[in-house]
């Protein structure tokens, strides 16, 4: 049976952990952290990132495990509505809606249908292998991993990447984000813009709402965040106030990066895979679902073969690095400060017909048809 080693297990390693032993494979998942991390508040999955859990026998228990987002769009600090989402529109066009879940909740998901992780097994460094010569994945433990295929999706700071595409840095943004879960029935969801910070809002089950706000990262307090969130934005439109009001549990603080492209995806028998080859900011919601899609088309392309790998790197890096532009560039532009820069993005968002933002979006998104490209 042909080998995999998958490094990390976080949600792009588990997903491919899962296509590739779907497609075959002995697949072996190392982990550095012990226990493997699940932390996090909720996640978006818009509809292609359904499609790929589709593909992995898994988007009906993501859907199951979350709520179908409501009505939302883009709002300004005041509350005025600069475009709207059709939820039920989006459903028509695409197939599905955008279903809001509790992270740890898809981690888990994941990681029960994924092969057993060996946690606290860091990897130090790969031999990539050739045509002729397996890789080889060494771990801190001195275990010693031969594969015909390598799968690097240990993340932005990814180990593997840094050895091969040293040229791959990461980019900070400027920028920190700070998520968290309230005690809140949400109505509206979506993002709202003020001048340099911005915050979203979308449901979770069981009456509760995950919140994300976005600042200055020079602004970012040293100490307990969530004192210093509500007094920052509680002049902001209901129920901005309220849901800051109605946080339970901790909130989790991340500055923002992404990353400057690789030379290559794949280097002998070594791919990489999600962040560790595109990583992007949060703005598009994108960051799991190109995680997703990488996996899927992995599981399809590679074969013992190392050539095979050209082909996945060229069905995936084109689209996962234009939404990687894209989604740092929707950042930038919801983080603009300056007042006439605000009141250029607040007339033009305002004056764009709803079928154009329908379109771009289905652009990005691609259609429920590329979901026959996703079959096992």
């Amino acid at each position: 049976m042909e080998r995999a080693v998958v490094v990390g297990a976080g949600l792009g390693g588990l997903a491919s952990a899962i296509a590739l032993r779907r497609a075959g494979w002995e697949v072996t998942v190392l982990e550095r952290r012990d226990p493997p991390a699940s932390a996090g508040a909720g996640i978006a999955l818009w509809p292609n990132a359904l499609r790929a859990l589709d593909a992995l026998v898994l988007g009906d228990a993501a859907r199951d495990a979350g709520t179908v987002e409501i009505g939302g769009g883009i709002r300004t600090a005041s509350g005025r509505w600069l475009a709207h989402v059709d939820a039920a529109d989006l459903r028509r066009r695409q197939g599905d809606g955008v279903v809001v879940l509790p992270r740890p909740d898809l981690f888990a998901l994941l990681l029960a249908a994924a092969p057993p992780v060996r946690a606290g097994a860091g990897v130090t460094h790969v031999e990539p292998g050739d045509a002729a010569t397996p890789a080889v994945v060494h771990d801190e433990a001195g275990g010693r991993h031969e594969a015909e295929l390598v799968v690097a999706a240990d993340g932005l700071r990814s180990v593997v990447r840094e050895a091969f595409w040293p040229e791959a840095t990461v980019r900070d943004t400027g920028q920190t984000a700070f998520r968290l879960v309230a005690d809140h029935v949400l109505r509206a969801g979506g993002e709202s813009w003020g001048r340099g910070e911005y915050v979203g809002l979308g449901p979770l089950p069981g009456g509760r709402t995950y919140a994300y706000a976005v600042v200055p990262s020079r602004e970012a307090p040293a100490g307990d965040p969530l004192p210093w969130l509500r007094a920052r934005f509680a002049g902001w439109h209901d129920p901005v106030p309220a849901v800051l009001d109605a946080a339970v549990g901790p909130v989790l603080v991340h500055p923002l990066a992404d990353l400057t492209p690789p030379r290559a995806w794949h280097r002998g028998r070594v791919a990489l895979l999600g962040d560790a080859a595109h990583a992007m900011t949060p703005n598009l919601g994108q960051g799991a679902a190109q995680a997703f899609l990488d996996a899927v088309a992995l599981a399809q392309e590679a074969t013992t073969d190392p050539s095979s790998l050209a082909a996945y790197e060229a069905r995936r890096r084109p689209a996962a690095e234009a939404v990687a532009r894209r989604s740092r560039t929707a950042g930038a532009v919801a983080a603009w400060r300056a007042p006439l820069a605000v009141a250029l993005r607040t007339a033009l968002t305002a004056a764009l017909p709803a079928a154009a933002s329908a379109a771009a979006l289905d652009r990005l998104l691609g259609t429920p048809e590329t979901a026959e490209e996703m079959v096992p």
